[in-house]
């Protein structure tokens, strides 16, 4: 399933990339003077000592005083109105620390005078109810035209079956996030404006949605431009991690890096003509449509390693959500000669791009789709998250 949601700042001195479900400590935390001010998640608990995993990338060594004041938040709490007193022996690894305080003598601690807490339990939950919105209320597809003026952005759903067109309508509360070229996950996105976004880009967004499907006044969006490939494999190389395809598009061979956050499925052959048959037009109600709307649940965090699911209620499903439900492959249960459908990032121009997801198994699909429309059915991107990372608990 798709999963993306919001991080907002955490101090107005410091802007943190906090995971989904973890948004930021209370604005009123900023209004407090300290030496040090370091936020990020608990790494390692020994008596009063925390070693801190800062939202910079470093560790840091906080020492819990005996007059320090430790308080604890909710996810999406703006001020510590209604912060409630926590103990020491509560804290837990995963969870998230603002600490005011000062630095020790050896320049390398940092001694607390106060802690506000965010436990990885309400983060755990805010990320599940946020997953249910982007499900429930979420619609994604293939940007057709921006109209900055009037705030609107026009897509076409990517459902399985017939294509629909939807107006995304935004405002000045709507949050809009950005990927970058070289890179599909959460942590590396930035708000960017309505400006970057154009034809062709894939777009996710989240809000309210009108009775007859065409319209969304959107909370949230996500957007970026990504590669979609389809062809067969023409060179593998485990040892580098590399896979080479004969893109029917375009009619070059390009070369992409697969990571451990790739998301790599395989079709078993009756799938995948299943949903050849959904491409052709068959009806929805026949056995094979049935099987293909509502695969089995999913099992274990592969099936929640990307970002935000969702799309059209019916009429079809979405093929993210087919692929999520799906075990997780590798490049062994592939060949060359293979026909893949890839989503990948653009990739930085000094840099290979990397996949993002891969579908194998997709030869009947490639066959009912003669115009390549097909390679485009896995957009919007799964985009990818180690654990602990934007899916997951915050870093």
């Amino acid at each position: 399933m798709l999963l993306v949601f919001v991080c907002a700042a955490v101090v107005s001195l410091c802007k943190v990339q906090a995971a989904p479900g973890a948004p930021s400590m209370p604005a009123q935390a900023a209004q407090q003077t300290a030496t040090a001010r370091p936020v990020g998640t608990i790494k390692s608990i020994s008596g009063n000592s925390i070693s801190l995993n800062t939202d910079t990338g470093t560790d840091v060594n906080i020492v819990i005083q005996g007059s320090a004041r430790l308080v604890r938040v909710a996810p999406g709490q703006k001020d510590l109105k209604d912060a409630s007193p926590i103990q020491l022996q509560d804290l837990q690894v995963g969870d998230r620390l603002l600490v005011r305080g000062k630095l020790a003598d050896d320049g390398k601690s940092v001694l607390a005078a106060s802690v506000i807490v965010m436990k990885k339990t309400d983060i755990a939950e805010k990320q599940v109810h946020e997953r249910e919105e982007w499900q429930r209320h979420g619609v994604g597809g293939l940007v057709n035209s921006v109209n900055a003026s009037a705030g609107a952005i026009a897509i076409t759903t990517n459902a399985l079956g017939p294509n629909e067109d939807v107006v995304i309508h935004i405002s000045k509360d709507t949050i809009l996030r950005r990927y970058a070229p070289d890179s599909a996950k959460f942590d590396d996105a930035k708000p960017g404006p309505l400006s970057e976004i154009v034809a062709g880009d894939q777009l996710r967004a989240r809000g309210t949605r009108s009775a007859d499907g065409k319209e969304l006044s959107a909370d949230e969006i996500v957007s970026g431009s990504f590669r979609d490939i389809a062809g067969p494999i023409t060179a593998m190389d485990p040892g580098a991690s590399t896979i080479s395809v004969q893109d029917l598009l375009s009619k070059k061979t390009i070369t992409l890096k697969v990571t451990a956050d790739s998301q790599l499925r395989k079709l078993t052959p009756p799938m995948a003509q299943r949903i050849a048959m959904r491409l052709k037009g068959a009806p929805a109600d026949t056995p094979s449509n049935s099987s293909a709307s509502t695969p089995a649940a999913p099992s274990g965090d592969g099936a929640q390693r990307s970002g935000p699911a969702g799309g059209r209620a019916g009429g079809g499903g979405d093929l993210q959500q087919v692929i999520g439900r799906m075990p997780q492959s590798s490049l062994a249960d592939l060949q060359k000669g293979d026909a893949v459908m890839i989503v990948a990032t653009l990739g930085a121009p000094e840099s290979k791009s990397t996949v993002i997801t891969l579908l194998g198994g997709v030869e009947p699909i490639l066959e009912a789709s003669p115009k390549n429309g097909a390679s485009t059915l896995l957009s919007p991107w799964s985009l990818s998250s180690a654990p602990g990372g934007d899916a997951g608990s915050p870093q």
